[in-house]
């Protein structure tokens, strides 16, 4: 894949690899679900719904401030 060559990436990658950190970092930052199943190109939500399993694991153990109150 040339673009991996380019950004001189060692580790064995895939487009799907790409495609899974571009989700994860949009979710991070909140996007919307049905924004991220159009930038997908994903016919099904629950497809797009995949990725939420990463910002699940990436959250655990945060509290939230609302359980101060």
């Amino acid at each position: 894949m040339q673009a991996v060559s380019q950004t001189e990436i060692t580790k064995n990658v895939s487009v799907h690899t790409f495609r899974h950190r571009f989700t994860k970092h949009l979710l991070q930052q909140g996007t919307d679900i049905r924004t991220i199943q159009a930038l997908l190109d994903h016919k099904d939500l629950e497809t797009t719904m995949i990725y939420t399993h990463v910002l699940k694991q990436c959250f655990q153990g945060v509290v939230s401030p609302l359980e101060d109150l």
